[in-house]
């Protein structure tokens, strides 16, 4: 029966025309190599199985045609006693195969999982900008489960079918030839309405997916914090539980077809099992009568012939079952494949005691194109952005820009929107590799130093900082996991926010919500810079955010800024009049160029860009609610 199961659930429609790759084949051999002593004696197991639910038939025919026709009790109890054997035997063997069915599949879900775990977080952001998340996390679950089922199920169906069908039919010619040739006769009969009902039940199937993958996207994106308050806030809770229920309806009315039809094909079985039987009985009774063959005989073909009907019936479904599960295979192999442009460099040297020294050598960047390879992945835009970064997919986002910035120096960076300030900043970590030209650190190209040493060496503080669903010290450890309690409480107090975190329930245990959303935002920011304190990077790089705040938090965040930039190479994406006039040097984009640079005075007599968005800026803060320039 189990067989006939899993074929219903299958997809012959996704798999028409297609054929099984051999580098499929290999790459899944692979996986399992790890596995391939279980693999063994899973296959063993199975056909010892096999042979030994062979022996009550054959022991039956025995005891009915031998130790009954002689009144022979020592011998009915001996068969009898090894039937009793051969069926704890085939017990115990049947729980060894199960055993292993699980370490095979589970082990292969966790290889899976943790390799594409591994690649997909690190690779680039256009990744990630590219690809929508849900689809992403489908694939590495459902996907992967279902490339398990491929070796615990459908695999091992086939196997299992195959070697049961073998051992019975052999078994069965050897018996009686003729009685296996009516049994073999009937099967035309069985199959093709329990095929047609399968492919009822596998549209079904596609169509119940479909609704449900409806229902857990507005699941997804209503219950999370900022979905429900945005329904709140508009007052749809009605329409949203109607739009809801509608879908719901749809899964419920699927359901309940599914259940007939799945019931339809379940009687055709005990039908026709019983149908055959029946012949194959009224056959035999024939046989016997004619003294062509004994009842015992005939005992054992009608307990053998129920053994053969599901397992022909699955194999008549083996290639769309084996191709329907190794498609799981490629569709996990597809997001592997995936190359990381981004990567350390065999010879990648690691950023040791950094000064803080940056130099931009004619750097020219633009954001890669959507990639084909990620069809399936992509959203219907296919756009790669990060915050504050314009759609200018495949035009230059920076233009040969050249800049040295010298350790210690606070650098703000200044400019229309759109002019590449927020991609200047992300070039510095990695995010992205220049097209051109070249990013230094203490004169080392970024791209000849290790990842791991090159970003320990920065610390960004967002404008809309993420916090983690866990608690405040868990967040604060994110940056370095070794820290001391008393090591997070300096860092907290420099930030201006341990006072705060103090005053909750639980102190540093206390959980921060969904994005840290039972903090404020300028409580968020500060959290925020005291995560960078703690990871004490030689370089900080800032996205200010104090134009969003009250004055009072603007005024603890500033306090907290002042000390996390203390001695440090800081550049920043200037919001604020206090972060322009006291910079070291001020970079002035427009339009992915360098066009200024240089100390406040001096840019500001100069009367071009810088001077024009200045005084913007100043009319900017003394009017609050207008949204400034820079």
């Amino acid at each position: 029966m189990g067989g006939a199961h899993s074929a219903m659930g299958h997809d012959p429609a996704g798999v028409k025309g297609k054929r099984i790759a051999g580098q499929t084949i290999r790459r899944v051999a692979g996986f399992a190599r790890p596995y391939q002593a279980m693999l063994v004696g899973f296959v063993a197991v199975l056909l010892l199985g096999a042979l030994l639910s062979l022996v009550p038939p054959l022991l039956f025919r025995q005891i009915i045609d031998e130790a009954i026709e002689n009144r022979d009790r020592g011998q009915v109890h001996l068969l009898a006693g090894i039937i009793v054997l051969a069926a704890f035997g085939e017990a115990a063997l049947s729980f060894i195969e199960r055993y292993w069915s699980a370490r095979i599949g589970e082990g292969l879900i966790y290889d899976l999982r943790v390799k594409l775990y591994d690649h997909v977080q690190r690779m680039p952001m256009a990744f990630f900008t590219q690809v929508q998340t849900g689809s992403l996390i489908s694939r590495m679950n459902n996907d992967v489960i279902g490339a398990q089922r491929a070796f615990t199920g459908t695999l091992g169906s086939v196997v299992s079918n195959t070697i049961v069908l073998a051992t019975t039919l052999v078994a069965m010619f050897l018996l009686e030839w003729r009685l296996t040739l009516l049994a073999l006769a009937l099967l035309p009969v069985f199959i093709l309405p329990t095929k047609r009902v399968g492919q009822r039940l596998q549209a079904l199937t596609r169509e119940s997916m479909e609704h449900n993958a409806s229902m857990n996207t507005v699941m997804t994106e209503r219950l999370n914090v900022s979905g429900a308050l945005l329904v709140k806030l508009f007052g749809r809770h009605d329409s949203e539980r109607d739009g809801f229920g509608a879908t719901a309806g749809r899964v419920r009315d699927i359901g309940v077809r599914s259940a007939m039809y799945g019931r339809t094909f379940f009687i055709a079985l005990s039908l026709v099992g019983a149908v055959g039987a029946a012949v194959l009985y009224w056959v035999g009774a024939q046989l016997v009568i004619s003294g062509a063959i004994t009842v015992g005989t005939l005992a054992a073909m009608g307990l053998m012939v129920v053994r053969i009907y599901t397992p022909l019936t699955s194999l008549t479904n083996a290639r769309v079952d084996v191709m329907t599960a190794l498609v799981s295979f490629e569709r996990v192999f597809e997001v592997l494949d995936t190359p990381n442009p981004i990567a350390d460099r065999a010879d990648a040297v690691t950023l040791q005691k950094p000064r803080g020294r940056i130099e931009l050598a004619d750097a020219t960047f633009a954001y890669p194109p959507s990639d084909d390879r990620l069809a399936s992945l992509q959203a219907d835009a296919g756009t790669p952005e990060i915050a504050g970064t314009p759609d200018t997919t495949g035009q230059p986002v920076l233009r040969h820009v050249s800049a040295v910035i010298q350790p210690g120096q606070l650098v703000a960076l200044v400019g229309p929107s759109g002019a590449g300030k927020t991609t200047l900043a992300a070039l510095l970590t990695r995010l992205y590799d220049v097209d051109a030209g070249a990013v230094l650190i203490d004169g080392t190209d970024i791209r000849d130093m290790t990842q791991e040493s090159l970003r320990a060496a920065i610390g960004v503080v967002p404008q809309d900082p993420h916090l983690f669903h866990e608690t405040v010290a868990d967040n604060l450890r994110y940056a370095r996991p070794d820290a001391t309690g008393a090591e997070m409480e300096a860092a907290c107090r420099s930030a201006c926010i341990h006072d705060l975190i103090a005053s909750l329930p639980q102190g540093y245990d206390t959980v921060v919500g969904e994005r840290g959303y039972r903090l404020s935002g300028g409580e968020k920011q500060r959290l925020a810079i005291a995560r960078v304190l703690l990871k004490d990077p030689a370089i900080v790089v800032l996205d200010e955010a104090t134009s969003h705040l009250d004055s009072e938090n603007e005024a603890l965040v500033q306090q907290a800024l002042g000390l996390a930039l203390r001695g440090r190479t800081a550049v920043v994406i200037a919001h604020r009049l206090s972060t322009v006039t006291n910079a070291d040097l001020i970079l002035v984009l427009d339009r992915g160029e360098l066009v200024e640079s240089g100390r406040h005075g001096d840019l500001l007599g100069a009367e071009g860009l810088y001077a024009e968005l200045y005084r913007t800026l100043v009319r900017n803060e003394q009017q609050p609610l207008t949204k400034g320039a820079i």
